[in-house]
């Protein structure tokens, strides 16, 4: 009856050196204790969405045409006058410096 508490004692001295090796490998060791808790998924994945198959952009392309016109429409008269008046005063300045060079020619 001695010899059984001997062979469970041996035993798990055989594998308590060799716990290391029966550890997970695709867990980090710092790890190991907080995936313990983790319990695995319920079901299994069957099919999953490519990149291929998601379209992000589809919908974006699809509504662009709409968008800018109703952005270029909002803002537009804005940017264009904007725009014509920097160009009105770049332009008057570039002439009134070209008057003023000959100006001072001798």
């Amino acid at each position: 009856r001695q010899s059984k508490p001997l062979k469970i004692t041996l035993l798990f001295t055989m594998f308590a050196r060799s716990a290391v090796r029966m550890a997970r490998y695709d867990v980090s060791p710092h790890l190991s204790k907080w995936w313990k808790g983790v319990r695995p998924d319920d079901g299994q994945v069957t099919r999953h969405l490519s990149p291929f198959e998601q379209q992000i952009v589809m919908p974006w392309l699809k509504t662009f045409p709409k968008r800018a016109y109703a952005k270029f429409s909002d803002s537009g008269p804005y940017i264009v006058v904007t725009a014509i008046i920097v160009y009105g005063t770049a332009a008057a300045s570039d002439a009134a410096d070209a008057a003023q060079d000959k100006s001072y020619r001798y």
